[in-house]
């Protein structure tokens, strides 16, 4: 069952440093690229993933083809795709040993949530973790 309450959300917030983001944007326009922005700002580490855009900078940081390329241990993966595309993304964060994964505003697939947890990750879904920093007052990270 995906996380729910607010102290869980906030707890797994506040632990987390490294945040992969799936579906990042160099486009300003687009969601994912102010969430980066606003995440970045709060601390954490943000690693763009996007094949569409693979080898080019968001915010500074490499944007890498997909999870398994990254060689740095993953707090959240951040999941900006629709949510049939949502079950792929799933999948290779159990394969990299991310901790956990969050579904953006509108990501709903109930399958991959299961197969996650299943797997040991913690599940959000539905929810945008920039707008939860500010909504459970999460401190920055030092």
């Amino acid at each position: 069952m995906p996380l729910t309450t607010d102290a869980d959300i906030h707890d797994l917030l506040a632990g987390a440093r490294t945040i992969a983001l799936v579906g990042a944007s160099d486009r300003p326009n687009r969601p994912s690229y102010g969430v980066m922005a606003a995440l970045q700002r709060h601390g954490y580490r943000v690693i763009p993933v996007n094949p569409q855009i693979t080898g080019e900078h968001v915010h500074g940081e490499f944007v890498f083809r997909d999870l398994a390329q990254l060689g740095d241990p993953i707090d959240i993966v951040d999941i900006f795709r629709n949510s049939a595309a949502a079950g792929e993304v799933v999948d290779q964060a159990i394969a990299t040993g991310a901790k956990a994964v969050w579904m953006q505003l509108g990501v709903i697939n109930h399958d991959a949530a299961e197969r996650a947890e299943a797997a040991g990750l913690k599940v959000v879904m539905d929810r945008c973790p920039a707008i939860e920093l500010r909504r459970l007052g999460v401190p920055p990270v030092a």
